[in-house]
């Protein structure tokens, strides 16, 4: 006789396969799918996110859940319960008829703002972008009165289950501090410095080509995934078939690059989740969070570590021919160079928060309504200038269009890049007081000792812990953003 938690278990593993369809779906739609199959491919996903929410909220689950609570489970399974039950509640609390309109309106807006991007059409965006928000407004409200939560929480608790927008400004707030003084002390310290820069072109298929042999230093398994290009770099797909892009330019090959870089985090992260499970809630990615603290740890931590580019200045050479501007004491001034500038996916590490800090407050404004579509270029202006300096007026391509996320519908997703970097600085003090020689041995390209601890503490425990639990084991302590502050100042301002 099987008993209730089997018969969960056994509704995950359908749920987690048809997802595997629809992702693959949307990686194609991004990657190769040709822009008059936009509007069939839209209705299909459509139909299957309301598929998918029908089996999710099956009224038989209800009683399921409550009997499998009852039942003799050991720790995994119970920690499976619980994420199968908050899933079930947040999948209660939206209509379905709201899911599929949502994601209509998502993919429309997403693939108009692919052309309207490049043409600076603000005018042609923001109609659509207005649909996205107000049906980004109902899931809030829907969600807000299920959970208990305010509108922002509610969609932030999506990406980061548990946080709060006051416990993300509580974090913020000393990163609002001390953060214009760090770039102005470290773009004064660099303007000192002589920099080779490289000289192109570098020719698109030399860029992917170095981004493969990049992959294969950081251990991507290639069966197990592949990397194309689109619009805007991301990682995607499944665990047993991660699909990874990125996006050139033949001026620049350092954001292709490191751009690969950062979604190997995200791609190695996910081929580590624990296999067994695989098809059950626990052994997803904790959060968004956690993802970007893994796309962060490999592109920053490690991509950006001095030793790194003497592993990464061979590759160069091999692609793109020898030249000064390759020697790894000038690559590694390439790759940290300090300088506040519009693209938040090109921005370097220290400016890259205030991309963030910016964006928080501006989508908690609108999920919350202090503020509309209409008000975003005003707003985009003040802060970018408050910020980073920079003058924005006129340039939606580059300031408020830049970023997939909104017209993708996906609110409350921003603040995880910035909490991120935070939990990635954490594991590298952790792991320097653990390994004393994790610099020495990175310095030799041996890389296993950042690797094994990732999968050990991070990988592996998929969501089997809710995250500060899982913070906590894995570092010894919760979240502390001094650990951030204390890695930007030694790496920036310590030589």
């Amino acid at each position: 006789m099987t008993s209730a938690y089997q018969d969960l278990a056994a509704r995950q593993q359908r749920l987690h396969r048809l997802a595997h369809l629809q992702s693959i779906a949307q990686w194609d739609q991004a990657a190769n799918m040709p822009a008059k199959g936009n509007e069939a491919r839209s209705l299909a996903l459509a139909e299957m996110d309301g598929l998918l929410h029908q089996l999710a909220t099956d009224p038989a689950l209800a009683g399921l859940l409550d009997a499998a609570a009852t039942e003799p489970l050991d720790d995994t399974q119970r920690a499976n319960l619980r994420e199968i039950r908050r899933a079930w509640r947040a999948a209660n609390a939206l209509p379905q008829a709201l899911v599929e309109a949502k994601s209509l309106a998502n993919n429309r807006c997403e693939h108009a703002w692919r052309a309207q991007r490049p043409a600076n059409d603000w005018a042609g965006f923001a109609p659509n972008l207005r649909e996205v928000l107000a049906l980004a407004r109902q899931e809030a409200e829907c969600l807000s009165q299920s959970a208990g939560l305010a509108r922002y929480d509610a969609l932030l608790d999506q990406y980061e289950p548990g946080m709060r927008s006051a416990e993300v400004e509580q974090a913020f707030a000393p990163l609002r501090q001390w953060l214009p003084g760090l770039i102005r002390d470290v773009t004064a310290q660099q303007s000192r410095q002589t920099v080779i820069q490289p000289v192109g072109p570098f020719p698109t298929a030399a860029q992917k080509a170095l981004g493969l042999d990049a992959m294969r230093l950081m251990g991507f398994d290639f069966d197990a995934g592949r990397l194309d290009e689109s619009t805007h770099p991301f990682c995607g797909g499944v665990p047993e078939d991660v699909r990874m892009t990125t996006r050139y330019r033949e001026d620049d090959f350092l954001p292709a690059l490191m751009g690969v870089i950062h979604e190997t985090g995200h791609g190695r992260y996910e081929q580590g989740l624990p296999r067994g499970l695989l098809g059950q809630p626990i052994a997803r990615a904790r959060s968004m969070g956690i993802h970007e603290s893994q796309s962060l740890s490999f592109e920053m931590q490690l991509g950006s570590h001095p030793a790194f580019a003497g592993l990464l200045a061979p590759l160069l050479v091999k692609h793109f021919g020898d030249q000064p501007a390759f020697e790894p004491g000038n690559l590694h001034k390439l790759l940290t160079r300090v300088a506040p500038g519009f693209i938040r996916v090109d921005a370097d590490e220290v400016t890259y928060p205030a991309h963030v800090l910016l964006r928080f407050d501006i989508e908690r404004a609108l999920i919350e309504g202090d503020a509309e579509v209409d008000d975003i270029p005003a707003l985009w202006d003040a802060k970018m200038a408050a910020l980073l300096g920079l003058d924005t007026r006129g340039n939606f391509k580059d300031g408020p269009m830049q970023d997939v996320h909104w017209p993708a519908g996906l609110f409350g997703y921003f603040p995880c890049y910035t909490l991120g970097a935070m939990y990635a600085a954490q594991w590298f003090a952790t792991m320097r007081a653990q390994q004393p020689d994790l610099d020495a041995r990175i310095a030799r390209g041996e890389l296993g000792g950042v690797f094994d601890w990732l999968q050990t503490h991070v990988w592996q425990a998929a969501s089997r812990w809710e995250t500060p639990e899982l913070v906590k084991r894995a570092s010894g302590e919760a979240l502390n953003p001094t650990h951030f502050e204390a890695h930007l100042r030694s790496r920036y301002l310590a030589s």
